[in-house]
């Protein structure tokens, strides 16, 4: 106990308060607070270094991606051993959807802790989730593997998510849309209109939804799948209307 207490003592203000977030939220103290410390830096906050490269959280958002998906897929395979590949692709998919990871993250408080460029705003975006994944990505480099699938087991899925309301809602809006086209013989695409750059370190893309050449809804996100979903919806909703 005092080693611990001697090690906390060397680290600054903030990053005490950082290890301290990360225990209350996960219930362990990191071993090394740097990726814990990169998690939290987006984009739109990116440090520049040697030879235009940018420090952020995207390196650590590509391997949380990848860990909770492999995690994910484990997970359902053993809690449905009956169901198919299809049934099995689907809820992992609205288990790793951005939304889901948004609403996660706000609900861990992981949002609060991300830095971003001061005219950004956390709420209406796919950053939550983006931080999310980099810290899952975090998690993995400081303690492995088995460590970061048990805390996504067991302070995520079990404690967070509703696997049974997952089954029976169904928030996958661009296959809906897709599927609708295809039983009522309408074609169906999304074109990316405009590619916005915002303050020259991060992008904005805007989609259109269309359906046998009419823009049925419009949607942007920080990516063009996320854009195409937000389209997707506003079309939805819009048929729906009809």
């Amino acid at each position: 106990m005092r080693l611990l207490k001697n090690i906390f003592n060397k680290y600054c203000a903030s990053d005490k308060k950082l290890i301290e977030a990360i225990s209350n939220i996960f219930g362990f103290t990191p071993k090394n607070i740097a990726p814990y410390k990169l998690a939290c830096k987006h984009k739109s906050a990116a440090q520049y270094i040697a030879n235009g490269n940018k420090i952020s959280n995207e390196r650590l958002e590509f391997l949380g991606d990848a860990v909770l998906g492999c995690v994910v897929a484990e997970y359902l395979f053993k809690k449905f051993p009956y169901k198919d590949e299809g049934f099995l692709t689907e809820i992992r998919s609205r288990i790793v959807s951005r939304s889901n990871l948004n609403n996660l993250s706000r609900k861990l408080g992981l949002n609060r802790l991300i830095k971003t460029h001061a005219g950004e705003n956390k709420t209406s975006t796919s950053i939550p989730g983006d931080a999310f994944e980099a810290f899952i990505g975090a998690i993995y480099l400081d303690k492995g593997y088995s460590f970061t699938k048990e805390i996504i087991i067991n302070k995520i899925i079990n404690c967070h998510l509703d696997i049974d309301e997952l089954i029976t809602t169904d928030t996958n809006f661009k296959s809906k849309l897709i599927e609708w086209g295809q039983k009522n013989k309408k074609n169906v695409c999304f074109k990316l209109i405009e590619e916005k750059d915002l303050n020259g370190k991060f992008k904005n893309y805007i989609v259109n939804a269309i359906v046998d050449e009419t823009v049925m809804g419009s949607g942007e996100n920080y990516s063009i799948k996320g854009a195409e979903q937000n389209a997707a919806k506003a079309a939805w909703n819009k048929i729906n209307n009809k």
